[in-house]
């Protein structure tokens, strides 16, 4: 197989201060430093050669810190950051953000928003039809019940470069596909532009007691909505440790895919498409 490309991870420093959600209450997994000398063992060993780096934090600081851990970090393919649109200066952070070489784009986080339709509010419809013009790529955070708000801003702004995180979060611990299988195949078939990360599926499920066929529903329904070349493998590392290792996300996802995709399919959807969507320079 060509180049892997993990299309969705996240490093954290806790003293850092800026991950509010981040308390011990998170539990010991989670609530420590994660950095690149974590994962890199993990990815030698699954033979991945770069990652996408995911905001794990509403502040442009963390972006920041992010772009600078980026320019020492070699496996470290490209940035997605964080903007704050109630910001009068949006447009100037983003300048001074794209002026890095690995940043690729921005994460809109409906899943932390108290009301999803905040996403549809003119500052943000007004700043997204400018990302959507500039084709900045866009990672879409959401939870399953919030696809109809996801479905109404990709309306009003339908030439939106975005990517949807996490197969939106679907019912995988209690079997559930529907409304979710609806919701996801109209976006599919509405915005051939949009794509859809096969990552952060396992604590979707129990996370101590998930069976790798509890996925393949929910797999093969995204690959037969979106197709191959508009899906992308992400691990969701470290957040996936709550559920499993590294080799276990690689593992689910191996055995949840259709049978008979050929070679070309298959390095579509573990690196050639994180690279054409986030148009990757190497």
């Amino acid at each position: 197989m060509s180049r892997i490309i993990d299309a969705h991870q996240h490093y954290w420093a806790l003293d850092r201060g800026d991950y509010g959600w981040l308390t011990p209450e998170a539990g010991p997994v989670l609530y420590r430093d994660y950095g690149p000398a974590d994962l890199e063992p993990e990815l030698a060993r699954a033979g991945v050669s770069g990652t996408i780096l995911v905001q794990a934090a509403r502040t442009h600081a963390e972006t920041a810190y992010m772009l600078e851990l980026a320019e020492r970090t070699p496996s470290i393919a490209g940035v997605v950051g964080w903007l704050d649109f109630r910001d009068s200066n949006w447009r100037d952070v983003l300048s001074i953000f794209r002026a890095h070489p690995k940043f690729v784009g921005i994460r809109v986080m409906l899943q932390e928003m108290k009301d999803a339709s905040e996403a549809l509010e003119p500052h943000s419809l007004q700043a997204l039809r400018y990302l959507a013009e500039i084709g900045l790529p866009v990672d879409l955070l959401l939870l399953e019940h919030q696809l109809p708000e996801t479905i109404e801003l990709l309306k009003r702004v339908p030439d939106l470069h975005a990517v949807i995180d996490h197969i939106a979060k679907p019912r995988i611990g209690e079997g559930v596909l529907e409304p979710w299988a609806s919701r996801m195949q109209a976006i599919a078939e509405a915005h051939p532009g949009v794509y859809c990360k096969l990552s952060g599926m396992l604590t979707e499920a129990d996370h101590a007691s998930w069976r790798p066929e509890q996925f393949t529903a929910y797999v093969r329904h995204v690959v037969a909505c979106f197709g191959t070349e508009r899906v992308l493998f992400g691990s969701d590392w470290p957040v996936c440790l709550l559920a499993g290792s590294y080799a276990d996300v690689r593992t689910v996802l191996v055995s949840a895919l259709p049978e008979g995709l050929t070679d070309a399919q298959l390095a579509a959807l573990y690196g050639g498409n994180a690279a054409a969507f986030y148009k990757l320079k190497d």
